[in-house]
């Protein structure tokens, strides 16, 4: 996700910190580079021209001349005009209503049904909704039979009805909502594979008879600057409350992103950042700018944490390391949280200060998988007292993980050199070693 245009701006403004002034030369030859940056990841060239001259406006007015430090300024300048250029402000989810009712709309293969899917398991998880979710696309069988396979996976009840009218089933879907209790209705509709007078007079039938708090239209970034066409396409016909990117994680560009709110004016309201259930995220403007500078996302990175770990868990395992009786059971356990985090190498360029070669870093699941698999094959008394592996535990070990008696102590020797620095931090008296 941006990954190509984070690697641009980031080498382009870390010049600019190098320069003791600010000058209108300087400032022109980095404006530069950043344009073709966001040119090259498919921005839209307005957008592109209404940006560099706002930067290059701020960047040679007085503040930053003034400044004792003008390339961190500059920095701070490109950061809030990418902010003001991703929507501002975050835009929230209507969840008010008794019940809620949303409509997802777009093409065909944009990934409405997944989406929809995603989008129950958050608002169950994080908002406490108990949403129903509603079969409206009777043109494709597939999407029906997809959303109810969807359903079951996630425990979320489907409505679907055998009949052909989608404006029938959603009137009806509402009234069964009402009298089961449930507060949050998601609507799937059907799509084409190009906006039609067809598609968008069924569409408007829909919104006119259940009149749903939001409208949000599911578009895959991969289509680069052709998705501001179809969110004007559909906006001119429906009350769109805002955009759902998805597949976001595949688009190294992210050309979209950056286009869709200052030509749309439709904010963004979530993105797909994985083909998991929990691969949807709100969408925060200020936060994905962080992101493409590479200055982190410590905020969503925690909210994930808040999601997936058990925080009971967390507080024990943290006080066993303060008293030191930090051992491989409680090792297994925290490894088991992390992957509920998903890739590490995701989790790595949320922090802030990481270096890029360690961001860029590729890390196998395989590895976390070999070290579970040693730790499983130990008896809870091993894992609880490491220092009784002697030379035939370690075979066996090395046997029963399909490991070997290597990578058994090259885990038993980084183990204990973790709890080393445990014991160095908690004394207050840890220092770098370099």
């Amino acid at each position: 996700m941006f990954e190509n245009l984070g690697d641009r701006l980031q080498n382009a403004i870390n010049k600019i910190k190098g320069y003791g002034k600010i000058t209108e030369e300087n400032i022109s030859e980095i404006s530069r580079e950043i344009r073709l940056a966001l040119l090259e990841a498919d921005v839209n060239y307005q957008v592109v021209k209404e940006f560099i001259n706002n930067v290059k406006e701020k960047a040679l007015g007085e503040e930053v001349a003034k400044s004792l430090k003008p390339g961190e300024m500059f920095v701070k300048i490109v950061k809030d005009e990418l902010v003001d250029l991703l929507g501002g402000e975050k835009k929230d989810l209507n969840i008010n209503g008794n019940p809620s009712i949303l409509m997802l709309v777009g093409l065909q293969g944009s990934g409405k049904t997944t989406t929809i899917g995603k989008l129950g398991n958050l608002l169950r998880k994080k908002y406490k909704k108990n949403p129903l979710l509603v079969a409206c696309d009777v043109y494709r069988p597939a999407a029906i039979d997809q959303l109810k396979q969807l359903g079951k996976e996630l425990n979320l009840t489907v409505y679907s009805e055998e009949i052909k009218d989608p404006v029938t089933i959603s009137k009806n879907a509402l009234k069964f909502a009402k009298e089961n209790n449930y507060d949050y209705v998601l609507i799937d509709t059907a799509g084409r594979l190009h906006i039609d007078e067809s598609l968008m007079q069924e569409l408007q039938n829909i919104n006119s008879e259940i009149k749903p708090q939001e409208v949000l239209l599911v578009i895959d970034s991969m289509i680069g600057q052709d998705a501001v066409n179809v969110i004007n396409g559909f906006n001119e016909k429906l009350p769109l409350t805002g955009a759902i990117l998805t597949k976001l994680d595949g688009d190294t560009r992210g050309g979209a992103a950056l286009s869709i709110r200052h030509l749309t004016n439709v904010p963004i309201k979530f993105i797909g950042v994985s083909e998991k259930m929990d691969g949807l995220e709100e969408f925060y403007p200020e936060r994905m700018a962080t992101r493409i500078l590479g200055m982190g996302d410590i905020m969503t990175m925690l909210e994930k944490a808040e999601s997936v770990i058990d925080q009971d868990e967390a507080v024990r395992a943290a006080k066993k390391m303060q008293k030191g009786n930090f051992d491989l059971e409680d090792f297994l356990g925290q490894l088991k949280q992390i992957k509920k985090l998903g890739p590490l190498e995701n989790i790595m360029k949320m922090l802030p200060g990481v270096p890029k070669e360690v961001k860029n870093a590729k890390i196998d699941p395989k590895d976390l998988a070999h070290v579970e698999a040693i730790i499983q094959s130990m008896t809870k008394e091993e894992r609880r007292n490491p220092s009784i592996l002697k030379a035939s535990r370690k075979i066996r070990i090395a046997k029963g993980s399909a490991r070997s008696v290597e990578e058994v102590n090259r885990l038993l020797k980084q183990f204990e050199q973790m709890k080393m620095m445990m014991k160095q931090f908690n004394k207050g008296n840890f220092k770098m070693p370099f």
